[in-house]
């Protein structure tokens, strides 16, 4: 049989009928109890009480039997990592933690630069290996869609590698990842140009074969500076939309300027803002541009979150991603990232699910995932446990029990 009916579940959270923007209140999350969810092929075919469903769906359904005590949720959406390296930073932290800052490191041999070294003397099998590893790590955890940036070859033959790499990894793995290129991480040390020149470089010959090989549709920049200033690339993002991109902005990690662009561009997200003011998060509040919170970032660095009180009080859409890379991020815990920022800035249990959920799906523009509904892909995961409420209360030590990916059993734990 091709339909599948799954459950019933103790608790169901479909995330579906929320807003998009703004606050969410525990008590417009629609619990449904002893539901099931009815998969065909990859996508959802039905979502409702178990019993109905098993009456409507009578003799065309394989039942698939979770039994009580389970909690169903939308497949985690990551929509911000750097899982594409080689490498480690280990010195970095150490050094930090002895008084240098990122920028500082920046400066000398660490940072972006070490990565970027280590990641261009690796080969396309391993990396591909790399990547495919601490995917799973994830799906581990729940996640069933993975964004993954380059950034670490900076030069376009190491940066086709990268993502060609990515691509190579999402046919092996039974998840989704979701390729954005980050060629403009930093000005390269050995490019002898200017940093307007290195971009204008990416723009002429790596867009065009990113267009062509189906390598990714995403441009991300980093503005900040050790990387690009506003005016450096405002003329490199505005082309890539130009050119059809979908863009995104790593924006006010360390200083403001890059979410008000972010805006004014009409980006898909603005990632960081931990140094964001008060008047970009109005800025924010007003647009489309979903707003990333990175509290992997803040937890490796040791410094302020993204302020996400303020941001969803603003009218903000907030996403909640790990920021896995080797630097400044380097744990890969999603939900124990997402339980402490939502301690640490106050967020209720739903504004903590969309984050992770579907306003994470809404950062890489995708309509398709991140709530339980019919036509949705098929990606939901199942905990062991009587009520969602216990899994961020457990800050991440609850894993899920089972994962489901494009209709298909992808991980069971042992």
């Amino acid at each position: 049989m091709n339909k599948k009916l799954i459950g019933p579940f103790s608790q169901l959270l479909p995330m579906v009928d929320l807003p998009l923007k703004g606050p969410i209140k525990d008590s417009q999350l629609k619990v449904q109890h002893a539901a099931g969810i009815v998969v065909e092929a990859e996508k959802i075919l039905a979502v409702g009480d178990y019993h109905e469903l098993q009456q409507q769906y009578q003799g065309e359904v394989e039942q698939v039997d979770i039994g009580l005590n389970s909690v169903c949720l939308p497949g985690y959406v990551d929509c911000h990592t750097h899982i594409a390296f080689a490498g480690s930073r280990a010195h970095d932290f150490a050094l930090r933690n002895s008084g240098a800052s990122y920028l500082e490191i920046a400066a000398s041999a660490g940072g972006i630069w070490s990565t970027v070294q280590d990641t261009r003397n690796c080969d396309f099998m391993n990396l591909i290996a790399q990547i495919s590893t601490r995917a799973r790590q994830l799906v581990m955890q729940g996640v069933t869609t993975i964004e993954v940036k380059s950034g670490y070859g900076l030069e376009i033959e190491q940066e086709l590698k990268i993502l060609r790499a990515i691509q190579q990894a999402n046919q092996e793995l039974p998840i989704a990842l979701v390729a954005t290129c980050l060629a403009a991480h930093m000005k390269p040390r050995d490019y002898n140009g200017s940093a307007s020149a290195y971009l204008q470089y990416i723009e002429e010959y790596l867009y065009p074969i990113l267009i062509r090989e189906g390598l990714s549709n995403r441009i991300d920049a980093f503005v900040e500076q050790s990387a690009f200033s506003v005016d450096e690339i405002r003329p490199y993002l505005q082309s890539a939309k130009d050119m059809g991109f979908d863009i995104t902005v790593h924006a006010d990690q360390f200083t403001s300027g890059g979410a008000k662009l972010a805006c004014e561009l009409g980006a898909i997200s603005a990632d960081h803002l931990e140094a964001t003011s008060q008047k970009d998060i109005d800025l924010l509040g007003a647009s489309e541009t979903v707003a990333v919170a990175l509290p992997g970032a803040s937890l490796g660095l040791g410094m302020n979150f993204t302020p996400c009180r303020k941001l969803l009080d603003a009218g903000a859409a907030l996403a909640i991603a790990t920021d896995w890379n080797p630097g400044s991020a380097p744990m890969g815990q999603l939900m124990a990232q997402a339980a402490i920022l939502a301690s640490a800035q106050k967020l209720s249990n739903a504004e903590l699910f969309a984050g992770i959920t579907f306003r994470a799906a809404k950062a890489l523009n995708l309509t398709d995932r991140g709530s339980l509904a019919p036509g949705n892909r098929a990606d939901f995961i199942i905990y062991q446990t009587d009520s969602y409420q216990n899994i961020p209360y457990h800050q991440g030590t609850i894993l899920p029990q089972l994962v489901w990916a494009n209709g298909q059993l992808v991980y069971q734990t042992k």
